[in-house]
């Protein structure tokens, strides 16, 4: 019974680095999408923190860019009718080119 107790307990206590709810601040994402997966459109949310000197760019998975915004808008909304079935790559650069944050979205026709 107490290597129960042991086993729950340490179980318990490293589970909460990895079962919080709340994320501190900088680890919450800067980019918000959605619908995803996609067929007609799909559109993403900027946190206030994004400059707008930040680049975003989408890559198909083949790594040609098929979509680039120079100065990054609070929302952008990307026509998916020239994509396309597959997975998307996203990048969000600051103005020195460094990649602020990144991820995938899923267009389906």
């Amino acid at each position: 019974m107490r290597i129960f107790f042991t086993l729950s307990i340490s179980l318990l206590i490293a589970c909460t680095g990895f079962c919080q709810s709340g994320k501190p601040a900088a680890e919450r994402p800067v980019i918000r999408f959605y619908p995803n997966p996609a067929v007609t459109q799909i559109t993403f949310d900027f946190s206030k923190s994004v400059e707008r000197s930040f680049t975003f760019q989408v890559f198909n998975f083949l790594g040609k860019k098929v979509f680039e915004q120079k100065e990054v808008q609070p929302k952008t909304t990307i026509d998916l009718s020239d994509y396309y079935r597959g997975i998307y790559i996203f990048q969000l650069r600051d103005k020195t080119g460094r990649v602020v944050e990144t991820g995938r979205f899923q267009v389906s026709k």
